[in-house]
């Protein structure tokens, strides 16, 4: 019997007990539906935050006080906070004694604040920045209309800004912002420039932001009682390490870390986020794996029992068979072939639900939408090794059948 004939044939009996095939694939789709699930969330959310990163300057690195991410939950959160603050002072003293760099953004932030003028008002989840000249090479934004600061704005703290362009959307959608008022948190200032658009980061507007000198920002909120960012950019991607090492070693002078301390401030850049990222997420799936594995063999089980149902109450059908000339062989192929087909069809299911099931959540979480293709692959070939591997003994038993006490079975 040659092969499609045998894949004919199979198909045929699944047809012939439609309830049963659907009760017996249902474990495979649930299983492989599982991981595909997982496996497609963390792809997009790994794609959405290496699309974010990549919104960063080039070539730049940031220092604070907290990690850009911690998985240690709220203990390991304790150890930050117990942390001095970075203050401006030590922002200053950086920019002075560190001689490998070619910018260095001082960053003194405050969220979920509300703009407005005399007509409308943001959403509160706007970013307030204070800041130097360096801002934007080190976080890669460009001025698309007015200027940006000037140093003697900045010495001399005056009360001027530079917006991004949702709050150009909500505050002046039929005009130029350029030369108005604004209100940033209770204090007014003048528009002299609009930032081009970033789009989105990590599921965030990168345009709900408005920048004033730092100076003016220490006035409002004062010095002591909060720690600031610092982005720096290499002189080049050459002379990226050495610039790290630079910084580094000046900071921790700066900050007083003794030979052998730990530092007491985080170094991060695209890459260590995106290792650690891929870290967190490589992890993540060996779990997801082996709970999936876990399914699957359960599944693979109910294959076999149901297989060995289907041996038993076709006995008299593999006799007559046999006795019209079928081979062991043949009968042997035959239920490894329903096997491994009842085992694609449910896969192929599982994988399809996956797909859209990850996806539907990645949108939710505002990531990319992706096709996991390796994990597809990867699904359909479990699949086939689960129907051979808890198909061939029921396979074995229905080929090893005596022809005459088959046709004698009622």
């Amino acid at each position: 019997m040659v092969i499609t004939e045998t894949i004919k044939l199979s198909v045929n009996t699944i047809k012939s007990n439609k309830l049963r095939a659907i009760l017996t694939l249902a474990g495979i789709t649930i299983g492989v539906f599982s991981i595909i699930t997982i496996m497609t969330l963390l792809d997009a959310l790994q794609a959405g935050i290496e699309g974010g990163l990549s919104q960063l300057g080039s070539n730049t690195f940031q220092i604070q006080k907290f990690p850009a991410m911690s998985f240690g939950g709220p203990g390991a959160m304790a150890k930050y906070r117990n942390r001095p603050d970075i203050t401006y002072e030590q922002g200053m003293r950086l920019i002075e004694k560190a001689n490998v760099y070619k910018y260095i953004s001082l960053e003194y932030w405050k969220g979920s604040k509300t703009f407005k003028n005399e007509r409308y008002s943001t959403n509160p989840n706007m970013g307030l920045c204070g800041t130097n000249l360096d801002f934007l090479p080190c976080n890669n934004y460009t001025v698309k209309e007015g200027r940006y600061f000037t140093d003697n704005e900045i010495n001399s703290s005056a009360n001027v800004t530079v917006i991004g362009m949702e709050v150009v959307n909500k505050l002046f959608p039929k005009e130029s912002p350029l030369g108005r008022k604004i209100i940033l948190d209770k204090n007014e200032f003048t528009i002299i420039g609009v930032l081009e658009s970033k789009g989105e980061s990590f599921g965030q507007s990168q345009d709900g932001l408005a920048l004033v000198p730092i100076s003016r920002m220490q006035e409002i909120y004062g010095k002591s009682d909060h720690s600031i960012n610092i982005a720096i950019q290499a002189p080049s991607k050459a002379r990226y390490e050495e610039c790290v090492e630079n910084i580094t070693s000046v900071m921790r002078i700066i900050r007083n870390c003794k030979p052998g301390e730990e530092n007491n401030f985080e170094i991060f850049s695209n890459d260590s986020l995106i290792s650690t990222v891929n870290n967190f997420t490589k992890y993540f799936k060996y779990g997801a794996g082996f709970i999936s594995f876990i399914a699957l063999l359960a599944a693979g089980i109910g294959i076999m029992n149901i297989m060995l149902v289907s041996v038993t109450e076709r006995t008299r059908e593999i006799g007559i068979r046999k006795a019209i000339g079928a081979k062991s062989r043949n009968i042997l192929n035959q239920f490894l072939v329903e096997a491994i087909i009842l085992c694609e069809i449910g896969g192929i299911a599982g994988i399809l639900l996956g797909i859209f099931a990850g996806n539907l959540l990645g949108i939710y979480l505002q990531t990319v939408v992706v096709i996991p293709y390796d994990w597809v692959f990867i699904g359909l070939i479990i699949c086939s090794l689960v129907g051979i591997i808890f198909g061939v003994y029921p396979a074995y038993k229905a080929a090893k059948l005596n022809p005459i006490d088959s046709l004698r079975y009622e």
